[in-house]
């Protein structure tokens, strides 16, 4: 039988920031997907008066590199959490259970 670190049913706390997280994960992912998508795309179509060839890669271009900047964006954020809480689960000082022990 192997130690897969799952230890129960979580907390309500422990819900709640999974849940906060990934609405951040998810907000933050947006935000960043959107300022490129701007950037990219929207920003030199309004500056300038691009051929139309260079105009439709623009159009083509900024969609594709936000949909990938969300989902990094969100997939990091989401890891991070995941390690995070897994080094908080774990003991600092294996076999001792008190601090001052």
């Amino acid at each position: 039988m192997t130690n897969t670190g799952y230890t129960g049913r979580r907390t309500a706390a422990e819900r709640d920031a999974i849940t906060i997280e990934i609405g951040y994960a998810l907000v933050s992912g947006a935000v960043v997907a959107i300022a490129l998508f701007c950037v990219v795309t929207i920003g030199p179509l309004l500056a300038f008066d691009p051929p139309r060839a260079v105009a439709s890669a623009l159009v083509v271009t900024g969609p594709v590199l936000a949909v990938v900047v969300f989902v990094v964006r969100v997939a990091t954020v989401l890891w991070r959490f995941h390690d995070r809480a897994r080094a908080a689960a774990q003991p600092s000082q294996p076999g001792r259970t008190r601090p001052d022990s």
